[in-house]
């Protein structure tokens, strides 16, 4: 049985793109079969995959309606065993419709049960926001990885998630797990970076993933060739830190 997780935070720039699109690429290396689904309709997963967002027909609005199929809408990508599901031009006005739907926020959970067994995991890379996308993302998923980025305030906006897992949790999917806080754009040389990593840890116990996302120049230029990191430069340190996220999530 594949799982669905969640990749989520409210905050923008904290890597949430950045994780999906690596870690998923990173995943397939194992010979997973991995499905990206691009749920912000700023498309920044689409791009980092090497689609081009505004050619793009087809999202997974299209499928909850029931207006496209699967097959119709999942692309290939340049790595064996990794698919994408692009954003589309389609989604802003598609999120609309789905929350004038009676439990529209279902829909997505519904539609995934039928590809869930197709993959061994399907990543959802959420919008910054604590919107409709995201509601119904958190509901249909198995699991949430939330990226933490090491800087001021990190931790600050993390109840508000918390708050709203707890929600997902009481009224419509009791069985959501965290699957960890991941730390992004860390820099051990600075003060500040160790201590949002100490507080992280010591408030989210057992939680924190070991691997922690360093500040990379090589991971930042990929999305802008189109290339998950493994892609453009293997060897960096940013691709060594995701391989490894990848090896313990599947060491659980």
């Amino acid at each position: 049985m594949g799982r669905i997780i969640a990749i989520a935070n409210q905050k923008g720039g904290v890597g949430k793109t950045t994780t999906a699109v690596n870690l998923g690429a990173s995943l397939s290396l194992a010979e997973k079969k991995v499905l990206i689904i691009d749920m912000d309709p700023q498309g920044n997963a689409t791009t980092a995959s090497g689609f081009d967002k505004r050619k793009e027909n087809y999202s997974i609005v299209d499928i909850i309606t029931g207006k496209r199929t699967w097959e119709e809408a999942i692309k290939e990508t340049e790595i064996k065993f990794l698919k994408l599901l692009p954003s589309s031009k389609s989604m802003l006005a598609g999120e609309i419709k789905l929350m004038s739907e009676e439990n529209g926020e279902l829909l997505l959970n519904k539609k995934l049960r039928e590809i869930k067994k197709e993959f061994d995991f399907t990543l959802l890379d959420c919008p910054p926001s604590m919107g409709y996308l995201t509601l119904s993302s958190l509901i249909a998923a198995d699991s949430v990885i939330i990226p933490l980025q090491s800087e001021y305030f990190a931790l600050e906006g993390l109840s508000d998630l918390m708050t709203l897992v707890k929600k997902v949790r009481e009224k419509y999917n009791p069985n959501l797990l965290i699957e960890g806080v991941l730390i992004t754009m860390h820099d051990e040389r600075t003060v500040l970076s160790r201590q949002v990593e100490k507080e992280a840890r010591k408030f989210f116990p057992a939680k924190v993933f070991k691997t922690v996302i360093p500040r990379n120049v090589r991971l930042s230029e990929a999305p802008s060739y189109g290339k998950p990191i493994i892609l453009y430069d293997i060897k960096s340190r940013g691709a060594q830190a995701y391989l490894s996220l990848a090896k313990e999530m599947l060491a659980k």
